[in-house]
């Protein structure tokens, strides 16, 4: 006797591990912990900050408190989003979850959300009172997509002000703290409407069917595969045309390169590609380069 199909929308209690038995071993466990983190843009958005503080002219020991409370920030919101989310993982068939697989039970990917955040306080207390709010109010945002805003149009704005909130917290922790220059928060924001577009490409029609109607759901496929290259370029143009002076060999090389990037995200944005994604990473790498690389002030 066969079973009916669940209808649209069902969301589908999380299940055990098909043998019956979640695994216990402590390393099989951290590892699915590990891949539960969202990893690829944790390590990038942590390295990338890093270096934005160095550049800023944090010492090693401030530029060390930068990095270890934002990848703690970032821990904390992809372990949030796969907790979450484990019923619709679920739902969709999605191999690449733990929890939605059931290799690790959702409990304790919340438990690690949650120790991150508590964690993520006094790192980022280490900067300075100023700039711990500026990059505690960014990881809110994200908890604040995850748990609500998702299934709003108002989905961009939770990225648009994580990642905005980044320079923020890193100019305002110097020795001297001061705000950074409007086009570095600016192109921190167009970075952030990037990868939310970029992020939920490959799973529009899954997102739809379980209910999740945020901005790029309502605007479709085809709008937001034009729309996200689009909005990438604009964050690397005003990385080139912000700082004062000419944008130089270097600053036009760049846009070429993050166009030729940019195109490519839109021709090969099909369904459950992460292509997009990857390609964000490199187009937000060439803008902090390009940070690095001119020497621009940020303050």
């Amino acid at each position: 006797m066969t079973s009916s199909p669940s209808p649209p929308g069902y969301l589908a209690p999380v299940s055990h591990h098909p043998s019956g038995v979640v695994p216990r071993t402590p390393p099989r466990r951290l590892a699915a912990l590990l891949r539960c983190c969202h990893p690829e843009p944790a390590l990038a958005v942590t390295v990338f900050v890093t270096a934005l503080a160095v550049a800023a002219g944090h010492r090693v020991a401030g530029a060390a408190a930068v990095g270890t409370a934002v990848l703690a920030g970032q821990l904390s919101v992809g372990w949030c989003n796969d907790a979450a989310d484990a019923r619709r993982d679920r739902f969709c068939g999605r191999t690449d979850k733990p929890v939605a697989e059931g290799r690790l039970p959702a409990r304790a990917v919340a438990v690690a959300a949650w120790t991150a955040l508590v964690l993520c306080v006094p790192l980022s207390l280490l900067s300075g009172p100023g700039a711990a709010a500026a990059h505690l109010t960014g990881v809110a945002a994200g908890w604040g997509y995850n748990m609500r805003l998702k299934h709003t149009p108002l989905s961009p704005l939770p990225y648009a002000v994580g990642f905005a909130s980044l320079p923020v917290f890193v100019t305002l922790g110097l020795p001297r703290p001061v705000w950074p220059v409007w086009w570095v928060v600016a192109a921190g924001a167009l970075l952030g409407l990037g990868a939310h577009l970029v992020n939920v490409l490959p799973d529009i029609e899954d997102d739809l069917a379980t209910g999740v109607r945020g901005l790029p759901q309502r605007l479709g496929r085809t709008a937001c595969r034009w729309l996200a290259p689009s909005v990438m370029l604009a964050a690397v143009g005003v990385v080139v045309a912000g700082p004062p002076g000419p944008a130089g060999t270097g600053g036009l090389c760049l846009a070429v390169v993050a166009g030729a990037v940019a195109a490519g995200t839109a021709t090969a944005a099909g369904r459950g590609s992460r292509w997009p994604f990857r390609a964000a990473m490199v187009v937000a790498g060439l803008a902090v380069v390009r940070l690095l690389g001119s020497g621009a002030e940020l303050v």
